[in-house]
């Protein structure tokens, strides 16, 4: 699979530079992961190197004005491990939060809707008793 995968990325030279580009700027994230500090690894990444000038994509503001801070410190430790950076850019890319909760369940038990009906009938007749068992009714 992977010398398939090769031989396809080497048909073209477009895919070549293509695939060229990525290994770059894998090589890049990767170095990165070793000399910035673990908290702003978890907010930011390499995003592209655009003439010998690397852009960093931070995740909000805060994590973008210490990278700002450190940039200097960034670009010789990046010249040092062998990459030809001599500036680094800092942009505010806010990723979208991933969902994490459960989703709520949009209906009502079989116990929860007899809890439901039997409160009713302890209430007088009013609009909260109507509102209560049309939501009975109407649940599945």
């Amino acid at each position: 699979m992977s010398n398939r995968l090769s031989s396809y990325f080497n048909a073209s030279q477009e895919l070549r530079q293509l695939s060229h580009k990525v290994d770059e700027l894998l090589a890049l994230q990767r170095h990165y992961e070793k000399i910035a500090p673990s908290s702003l690894i978890r907010a930011s990444r390499v995003m592209q190197i655009d003439r010998q000038a690397l852009v960093i994509a931070a995740d909000n503001g805060t994590v973008a004005a210490k990278l700002r801070q450190l940039a200097p410190k960034f670009t010789q430790l990046f010249q040092n491990g062998g990459y030809e950076v001599t500036g680094i850019q800092i942009r505010v890319q806010v990723a979208l939060p991933i969902n994490t909760r459960p989703p709520r369940p949009t209906s009502l038990t079989n116990i929860g809707r007899q809890q439901l009906v039997d409160l009713t009938v302890k209430l007088q007749d009013s609009p909260l008793k109507t509102a209560l068992l049309r939501l009975a009714k109407n649940t599945k």
